[in-house]
């Protein structure tokens, strides 16, 4: 079983079920991050920026963009990573997250949320590599 997060994973909008872009998933001292590699949804500008954030990322070319942060391995449940936050950068929003690493890894659930978890939303991306 496969308890990294780490790698290139293919991002699937939760309402459309099109792949949108590939985040890459990196760890450093135990803290996981995601960076948008490339954006592979047909419809949507290559050169594409975040115009809505409202952080340090407002402008900011969506590829090569930092859009998960912090997340870190929960002490009992190894595949959940948790406590940090991802940003949507069609909306410019961001919400706390928890990622689960699902079939042995082959699969991660990231679940963005404001509030509680089960007041959030979910998508379910596939290991690229």
């Amino acid at each position: 079983v496969f308890h990294s997060p780490a790698g290139l994973w293919k991002t699937i909008d939760d309402n459309t079920k099109k792949e949108k872009s590939l985040v890459r998933i990196t760890l450093a001292g135990g803290v996981a991050s995601g960076k948008v590699e490339k954006i592979v949804d047909p419809d949507a500008p290559k050169d594409a920026v975040c115009k809505d954030c409202s952080d340090e990322r407002k402008d900011q070319p969506i590829v090569g963009m930092t859009i998960i942060r912090n997340m870190r391995q929960d002490a009992d449940d190894k595949s959940l990573w948790e406590g940090g936050d991802v940003l949507d950068p069609n909306n410019g929003k961001v919400y706390k997250a928890r990622m689960r690493l699902l079939d042995g890894g082959a699969k991660l659930e990231l679940r963005g949320y404001i509030g509680l978890p089960m007041l959030g939303r979910s998508q379910t991306w596939l290991r690229a590599e």
